[in-house]
């Protein structure tokens, strides 16, 4: 399989129908060296993966070249599988980089999510599967749900004053709240 520096390839495996590899290029931030990692992906249905894009919407759709997907060790209990087997997977998705619309390029940059890093850039990790493949699948599906969360436009609250009845409600519970509160005083207290 041949493997590019500034793209990834996919080749259909001809042993496995419907087995399909990815070879996605990614720099390790550590040693500074680029390098590629190879994935196969079965036809779960997780994430909508269409030829060389992830579809997002109809109209909305990002190539998997701007994802970058690292293997990685994951952490907790498991036995000996853990300390062998880089099962996690860590995606990285430069928001600035990416050829997402500008308004929602805004939007994800304005938004409160601890997934996004002060420099732009979305860090998904995910590990709670045993396989590699489901988990990048989900780190995938997860980033389509990030994605998604800021296209729907929310409806702007409008201020509106309380009802009449509203405010009579409050009255009647502010008055039976002190008449419960001053039985429960000793008698002879009252001035």
């Amino acid at each position: 399989m041949q493997s590019t520096s500034n793209s990834y390839s996919k080749v259909a495996s001809k042993s496995i129908p419907g087995l399909k590899e990815y070879t996605f290029p990614f720099i390790r931030f550590k040693e500074f060296e680029r390098i590629s990692l190879t994935l196969c992906l079965w036809p779960t249905g997780l994430v909508d993966v269409i030829g060389t894009m992830l579809q997002i919407s109809s109209r909305v759709s990002i190539p998997l070249q701007e994802i970058q997907l690292q293997a990685i060790r994951s952490q907790g209990a498991g036995g000996q599988n853990v300390n062998k087997v880089s099962t996690a997977v860590h995606l990285f998705f430069d928001i600035r980089a990416s050829s997402l619309p500008e308004i929602y390029k805004e939007r994800l940059l304005n938004k409160k999510d601890r997934r996004i890093s002060p420099g732009g850039i979305v860090i998904i990790k995910s590990q709670e599967a045993r396989t590699q493949e489901t988990n990048r699948e989900k780190a995938l599906a997860r980033l389509k749900e990030l994605i998604k969360e800021v296209m729907q436009v929310r409806k702007s609250r409008r201020a509106t004053s309380p009802t009449r009845g509203s405010k009579e409600r409050r009255l009647q519970a502010k008055d039976t709240r002190s008449k419960t509160k001053k039985f429960r005083r000793r008698p002879g207290l009252d001035d």
